[in-house]
């Protein structure tokens, strides 16, 4: 299981600008850990947590229950156990790291390789996450700016949802980027004096 990182911690801090009533319902998909559906869940929300890992399952169950928190945390790939439903918020910390395999990652590289472009998961978001959203509903996607926000932006756009890029950080490369550092500046995704990571916040709504 990934521990929370950088990326987390900018999209919480997101989420704490998100005027959320209390019994809002809120999807926390990739929840990890489940650092951001506690969050969610301490606002007196109704938090529903995915992950494709049954490691981050346990570990978030584990933490909701420590916490006291009501946190429903179910397995499945992406939106596929909450067909059918829609949800006033939308939290995303996908894998978006570009990955010089290009395929579908195994092991515990599916929590950061996204293949070739870093888009694997992210396409599917833009696709699928308008359909659950309520009128009024909100998306917080967060990812890194070598996986293109402006598709992102363009993508939601073009569903019909009102996005932008609202949050930015710059951080040192981690170990995943350090390691693929030259692979990155031989596509071009990296220029040649380039030392960190941008990461980023979209935020998308369904107009009401």
């Amino acid at each position: 299981m990934y521990a929370p990182q950088e990326d987390t911690d900018l999209l919480a801090g997101a989420l704490s600008e998100e005027p959320l009533s209390p019994g809002s319902d809120v999807l926390d998909v990739g929840t990890g850990s489940g650092a951001l559906a506690l969050e969610a869940a301490r606002r007196g929300t109704r938090v529903t947590a995915v992950d494709v890992s049954w490691r981050a399952v346990y570990a978030a169950r584990w933490n909701a229950w420590r916490a006291g928190l009501p946190v429903r945390v179910v397995r499945g790939n992406l939106f596929e156990p909450v067909r059918g439903r829609t949800f006033d918020l939308v939290l995303a910390n996908p894998p978006y790291v570009p990955a010089p395999s290009g395929g579908a990652p195994r092991g515990p590289a599916r929590a950061w390789d996204a293949g070739g472009d870093g888009r694997l998961v992210l396409d599917r978001i833009c696709r699928e996450a308008p359909g659950l959203l309520r009128p009024g509903g909100v998306l917080l996607l967060v990812h890194s700016a070598l996986s293109d926000p402006d598709r992102t932006v363009r993508h939601l756009r073009a569903a019909g949802l009102k996005a932008a890029v609202t949050r930015r950080r710059r951080i040192p490369f981690g170990p995943v980027l350090r390691s693929r550092e030259q692979w990155l500046r031989h596509r071009g995704l990296l220029s040649a004096d380039e030392n960190n990571e941008e990461l980023v916040v979209v935020r998308a709504e369904l107009p009401r």
